[in-house]
């Protein structure tokens, strides 16, 4: 076990430098070649194109780091208990968090205790739970956005500046063996092959997150986490679907759908806890 804990603290610190070093990548791609080189400047004034693309790309960007500040900002920590706690009798002995009692875990990774957990984000390095499930949410939904753009923006990169085509539907599977192959032989510059390599970075997290954000909204409005799921516990939850969304979201949901503000109240209690068992 104690191997166990091991690779995931140090997947708890790889995992957000990972992030954000795919972030900053991003930013320099995009600013650097695909603006530039897909919307070429005809005069002294950056173009309609150029702008609209640049704020549209700027606008996901904001949002999906702003969310991701507020996930690890709004932390769904116990305030009333600070200590490390005695394990419940009942407890599975995960290897990432042990089950209390009343909706609580205790995450050996965070050292604490958390409200209504449901997982552990390496990404954003701590709990999500009852208090910041609205913020990874919409996370998910602006990261998969941000890297399915960009996808975009690369595979339109790759085919103006170095003419590659993307008409055949399995080109995605031979692109990166092939590409690697040809830079070995000195064929192709090492900018094309960072730029696939990136393609299937930003394919990957913009799938995963996306089946990120179906399986939390669905657990939200069955009013369930993941680690009930694990445990197999089916919570008799009698309000309707749109009470569990609006508990997670908010009454201002609408707003927190466009910019990643505060749209529910933050409770310092643990009353809500209490609903669980």
């Amino acid at each position: 076990m104690f191997t166990r804990m091991l690779k995931l603290r140090l997947l708890n610190a790889v995992a957000p430098a990972y992030f954000f070093t795919a972030t900053a990548a991003t930013f320099i791609l995009h600013f650097c070649f695909f603006v530039p080189t897909i919307f070429p400047n005809q005069g002294p004034s950056p173009g309609g194109c150029t702008t609209l693309h640049t704020v549209v790309f700027l606008y996901l960007m904001f949002n999906a780091l702003g969310n991701y500040v507020m996930t690890i900002k709004y932390t769904s920590e116990s305030a009333n208990e600070t200590a490390v706690p005695v394990c419940s009798p009942h407890c599975s002995d995960k290897v990432d968090a042990h089950y209390l009692l009343n909706g609580r875990h205790f995450c050996k990774l965070c050292r604490k205790i958390i409200l209504k957990r449901d997982h552990h984000c390496f990404f954003t390095g701590n709990c999500i739970g009852n208090k910041n499930m609205r913020y990874f949410v919409m996370f998910c939904i602006y990261t998969s956005c941000t890297c399915l753009y960009s996808l975009v923006l690369g595979v339109a990169f790759l085919t103006v500046e170095f003419s590659m085509s993307f008409e055949n539907p399995f080109t995605f599977l031979t692109l990166l063996p092939f590409s690697t192959g040809y830079f070995f032989m000195g064929t192709i510059a090492g900018l094309q092959l960072f730029v696939v390599l990136m393609l299937y970075v930003w394919l990957g997290i913009g799938l995963v997150c996306a089946g990120f954000c179906c399986q939390q909204v669905l657990l939200v409005a069955r009013g369930q986490t993941w680690c009930q799921m694990q445990r197999g516990e089916l919570v008799e939850n009698h309000n309707p679907w749109r009470t569990n969304l609006k508990d997670v979201f908010g009454t201002r949901w609408i707003l927190g759908l466009f910019l990643p503000v505060q749209t529910v109240e933050t409770c310092t209690d643990d009353t809500d806890a209490h609903k669980e068992d």
